[in-house]
């Protein structure tokens, strides 16, 4: 992330008038930081891990998202139970949010009871009503159970948990070549991504939206 090509999108951002601008993959940058507190908002960051969160209030954050295996998208090797208190305990008087497979309240309670001051969800906001979601992948979400999501590199060249599918069963095959790692695993697939969603939108499966996260 730069300043010359995340600048403008902050900027637009902020003119939302945000509470909380997080930031993932690492610190947020000096000028993120300086801007949106500038602007009288707070700065949060995704962790996996208790160094990195460590890192991430030495830059400067508001707050932590604790970051378990169970999440989906990019996420790291470490499950909740042993990660929320980790971080917890490294970062001292700075908040601490839990995140990661996030769906109800007994597992909401579940993360404050590790020590989190509260939660951060992000695939359940997926299937609400008001979620753009196609409605096929929406009840693919609800029907999924825990034995159907994976942590892929198919996608970006990074682990990624997403929705098990025939894209990435191919990709786990062991006769398929190693995902590339990122940013070349993106220009590898792009093309492909592109006639799946174009075949998917003239059929109306859905499958346009199938590749992504859980």
């Amino acid at each position: 992330m730069s300043a010359g090509t995340a600048g403008p999108q902050l900027e637009i951002a902020l003119a939302h008038n945000p509470s909380l601008v997080v930031n993932a993959l690492g610190p947020p940058p000096q000028f993120m930081i300086d801007q949106v507190k500038e602007a009288g908002r707070k700065v949060g960051a995704l962790a996996g891990k208790a160094q990195h969160a460590e890192r991430h209030v030495n830059a400067g954050v508001d707050l932590i998202i604790a970051q378990g295996y169970e999440a989906g998208g990019h996420t790291g090797e470490i499950g909740s139970m042993v990660l929320i208190p980790e971080i917890v305990d490294a970062v001292g008087d700075v908040p601490v949010l839990g995140a990661g497979g996030i769906g109800r309240g007994r597992q909401m309670a579940a993360a404050m009871t590790l020590g989190a001051q509260g939660v951060w969800c992000g695939s359940v906001w997926l299937t609400t009503e008001e979620a753009e979601t196609h409605p096929v992948v929406k009840e693919k979400m609800l029907q999924a159970t825990s034995s159907d999501t994976i942590r892929s590199r198919s996608r970006t060249g990074k682990p990624a948990r997403q929705l098990k599918s025939a894209w990435t069963d191919e990709w786990e095959n062991p006769e398929t070549p190693m995902p590339l790692g990122m940013p070349l695993q993106p220009v590898l697939i792009n093309d492909a991504i592109a006639r799946i969603n174009r075949a998917a939108h003239k059929s109306g499966s859905g499958a346009e939206n199938s590749l992504i996260t859980s």
